[in-house]
């Protein structure tokens, strides 16, 4: 085991000189969370726009769902993508288990439902505002839609911002379904409980520093976001 002032000094170190190996892994887990970001928000977004501007018949039930989703355990949703994934499972065909794609899925799988809760909610207040305007110039579903996702796109960014945190801390899932394997699926959270195990406390320590100073900065940036939408607000 090291030293603990040793393995904050390598740790440093690691990071000042750039080491190759560090951000391979950086670079992957920044990679996989985006791309499920930006297919969550594609998902996310309409969804909850969707249960808005649309009154239909169990939409209470839904919404309540897809907030219930939001708190659903990862390594579950590690263990279905695996499941639909492996060799016996439906969709084993495709070759996609233990590579990033599958990563990719189960990253998509546990945000969605939460862009998706977080943007309904934005949305709401919008809507209450604009409804009566919408119904005196008769505008379509999609149309109503689409306005409330431009009117409301800084606080929707924050629901992204909060998706990307949750998908970029998540190991459960990801080290079921990608396997931790070195150059291939080793990302910064499975990394991270690697080199711990194997008492390598500066690789962990150097991941863990780039991991917070990622969720700082995104929560700055979300904080920022907030502000500029309620200057807006009271303009």
């Amino acid at each position: 085991m090291q030293d603990f002032s040793a393995a904050f000094g390598l740790a440093f170190g690691l990071i000042a000189s750039g080491d190759a190996d560090l951000f391979e892994i950086v670079g992957l887990s920044m990679r996989v969370s985006l791309t499920a970001l930006l297919l969550s928000c594609l998902i996310g977004f309409p969804i909850g726009a969707l249960l808005v501007v649309r009154k239909f018949f169990g939409r209470g039930i839904v919404i309540a769902l897809v907030n219930s989703m939001m708190g659903f355990p990862p390594v579950v949703i590690g263990l279905l993508v695996y499941l639909a994934l492996s060799r016996a499972g439906p969709l084993g065909w495709l070759g996609l288990l233990y590579s990033p794609a599958a990563m990719i899925i189960a990253q998509t799988l546990l945000i969605a439902p939460i862009v998706a809760a977080l943007s309904r909610q934005v949305l709401e207040a919008l809507q209450a505002e604009y409804d009566e305007q919408f119904r005196s110039l008769g505008v379509s579903r999609g149309s109503a839609m689409l306005a409330l996702i431009v009117d409301g796109r800084y606080g929707l960014v924050t629901v992204a911002l909060a998706g990307f945190g949750r998908a970029v801390a998540e190991v459960g899932a990801v080290i079921i379904v990608g396997g931790n394997i070195e150059h291939l699926t080793r990302v910064m959270t499975t990394a991270i409980a690697l080199e711990t195990s194997k008492g390598d406390l500066g690789m962990a320590l150097a991941l863990g520093i780039i991991l917070m100073s990622i969720a700082v900065s995104v929560n700055l940036g979300a904080s920022a976001l907030r502000a500029i939408a309620e200057r807006q607000a009271y303009a």
